[in-house]
């Protein structure tokens, strides 16, 4: 017994040397490189060894909000974070499963030498972008293969004959509300009628054709006109007396909060008095896919802060026209947002509006004399607002 203990205290003391000695080896190494060279012909002498190569390099996918659902990564779209794209190998063996982040890359790192490298050799790869439910692919290629080579003196090793072409993504779009009455509902596209349908009272949810860029509803006093977004839309409960077509609307954003990436949105901002909400940019954040996805402008949006319960408002009455609301992260999809507006100490309007952190939903409640609302979420997940619009 005494001879297996010393054996294994004399084992553990040899292998302690040996991580001591390689420790002190890599300590050296890195002193070493530090301090650099004291011969100043080497600080810009072209390299003539490339037989080796021990680096890392991103092979990346991009993939982008197709606003305009035109195929094309224009000014209108900006990158999207939160997809998920599937790397496999050529024997169709599944490799890592990456989110894009909030430059719209999803990062596979390539190495012939890294062993946590995703890709390490040559052959031919598969890419594909996992397409949320309902969404387009405009740009009609979520799966590409591409071939790796090998390339000695490249950083990493490996080389492909391209990047992956970029992934445009076009929201799924629909109109969803609750009527207590009868009522008709009519889409438009370019002046011209699309298609009617009745509606019954309670839930409805209707898919928007491509080309509808007008919602209208008539009947039983609820009548509305609505330009759509590329967007979905939410109605909220169908109540009389709505917001006419022809009121001057006017867009409250949150770029010009303040010229800080972060900022509390002070009161007076858009001529309203504001608590709990906070301005940000979409790159503020790490990760952050609904700051990123409900950021309409490219510049600020505004979010509940910490989660907790936020309101805007004023003592002279306004009208609540839209605004559009976005989950804070994908960990809260499909987070319940409670919108309740009050004119005086009156409770006028009172929605529950399912959250994404892929797109916005413009909740369009459309109504007449408002001088608080109230957003909280179910889970105190953070909601991001951006584009809301108001009759003065």
């Amino acid at each position: 017994m005494a001879e297996t203990i010393i054996l294994l205290v004399s084992a553990l003391f040899f292998a302690g040397a040996i991580a001591l000695i390689i420790l002190a080896r890599h300590l050296h190494r890195k002193r070493r490189k530090a301090r650099g060279s004291a011969d100043p012909a080497c600080d810009y002498a072209p390299r003539t060894d490339w037989s080796g190569g021990s680096g890392k390099l991103n092979y990346s996918s991009f993939v982008f909000m197709d606003v305009d659902g035109d195929g094309r990564f224009g000014k209108a779209d900006r990158p999207m974070g939160g997809i998920v794209v599937r790397a496999y190998d050529e024997k169709g063996a599944f490799l890592a499963a990456v989110r894009t982040n909030n430059g719209g890359f999803a990062n596979f790192v390539m190495s012939t030498k890294k062993r946590r490298a995703v890709l390490r050799k040559p052959g031919t790869y598969r890419f594909c972008v996992s397409v949320p439910k309902g969404w387009r692919v405009s740009t009609g290629n979520e799966n590409q293969s591409l071939r790796l080579s090998g390339l000695p003196g490249s950083p990493a090793g490996l080389v492909g004959e391209d990047l992956p072409a970029m992934v445009g993504l076009s929201p799924a779009r629909f109109v969803r509300g609750i009527a207590e009455a009868e009522a008709t509902l009519s889409l438009l596209g370019k002046g011209r009628l699309l298609e009617t349908r009745p509606i019954a009272p309670g839930s409805f949810h209707i898919d928007l054709p491509a080309e509808a860029d007008t919602l209208a509803i008539a009947g039983s006093g609820l009548d509305r006109r609505l330009a759509l977004s590329p967007y979905p839309a939410d109605l909220g409960l169908l109540r009389p007396g709505a917001i006419a077509a022809e009121a001057a609307l006017e867009t409250v954003g949150f770029d010009d909060v303040t010229a800080l990436p972060f900022q509390k949105v002070p009161s007076g901002h858009g001529g309203l008095d504001w608590r709990n909400l906070n301005a940000l940019t979409s790159q503020y954040v790490k990760d952050s896919e609904g700051y990123l996805n409900g950021n309409l402008s490219g510049g600020h949006v505004t979010y509940t802060s910490s989660g907790h319960p936020a309101e805007f408002g004023r003592a002279t009455p306004f009208g609540f026209h839209s605004v559009m609301l976005a989950a804070a992260w994908l960990a809260s999809e499909g987070e319940v947002a409670l919108v309740e507006s009050w004119l005086g100490d009156e409770l006028v309007a009172s929605d529950e509006i399912v959250l994404s952190a892929l797109a916005p939903v413009n909740y369009a409640p459309m109504l007449k004399a408002v001088t608080r609302v109230r957003i909280s979420t179910k889970h105190y997940w953070q909601a991001v607002l951006d584009e809301l619009v108001m009759v003065l």
